[in-house]
């Protein structure tokens, strides 16, 4: 089961997923541009910024587990984590490995103490937003325009950017370049698509690809399966469609 609603942090998403009781693989984690902070057996986690699709592992049966998170729009968390975003690009890592391990245990002990480990964990990043520099504004505008489906030079030019000075402010914001960013959004938008029955080639050029077999070409690049295959996935599984970071932390 998963269940997610907007947090009072600025363009980030609170969200709590259980991990189904029967053996066997979850779906895998699709890249979104976005960086999670997670809560899940006593540990705090990061989800770094992802290129391809995470592989979530297997739950082992009789196992009941509980993943929390707060998800970030791209660009958003490296400021409150104090890391560049590159440097956590396809990982996920304890907090303790960023933090003072003193500082993370405290914050574990609230957490893994509080009624609703999401609520906590929201907290947490409320908290620590209000006392760390602000997300680059300019790098978070680009980002709403590559969603929206600008160019890379338009968002560049919008920005008041040279395409070498935005890529480098791009690898610390959003771990990788904005033409990776573009496309991953690009791919998140094609999916919402299909996940409402949009036929295929419909739903590559309204997303912003150029016909079905671009989209295809995509969907293997950064997904790791076919359209045919996350459509049948959509189908055996019918809880709603995880982002970045939000089905585990393996």
């Amino acid at each position: 089961m998963y269940a997610e609603r907007a947090s009072r942090l600025d363009g980030a998403v609170v969200w709590t997923r259980t991990a189904p009781t029967a053996p066997g693989p979850a779906r895998p984690v699709l890249p979104d541009g976005c960086m999670d902070l997670l809560w899940t057996d006593g540990t705090l986690y990061v989800a770094g910024p992802d290129t391809r699709a995470h592989p979530p592992g297997e739950t082992p049966a009789g196992a009941d587990a509980r993943y929390d998170g707060v998800r970030f729009a791209p660009g958003a968390a490296p400021a409150l984590l104090g890391v560049p975003a590159h440097e956590l690009r396809d990982q996920r890592v304890e907090l303790a490995g960023l933090w003072p391990a003193a500082r993370v245990r405290a914050l574990a002990g609230r957490i893994g103490g509080a009624p609703d480990p999401a609520a906590a964990l929201e907290d947490l990043a409320l908290r620590h937003a209000a006392d760390a520099p602000q997300p680059d504004p300019v790098l978070r505008a680009v980002a709403r325009r590559l969603d929206a489906g600008a160019t890379v030079a338009a968002a560049a030019e919008a920005a008041g950017l040279s395409a070498r000075h935005l890529r480098r402010r791009s690898l610390a914001a959003f771990g990788y370049g904005p033409k990776t960013l573009a496309r991953i959004l690009r791919l998140q938008r094609a999916l919402a698509l299909v996940r409402e029955g949009v036929p295929y080639a419909e739903a590559a050029l309204a997303a912003g690809c150029a016909d079905q077999a671009h989209l295809s070409r995509e969907v293997r690049d950064l997904a790791g399966t076919t359209l045919g295959a996350y459509t049948a996935s959509l189908s055996a599984n019918s809880e709603t469609p995880q982002p970045s970071g939000s089905s585990t932390t393996a």
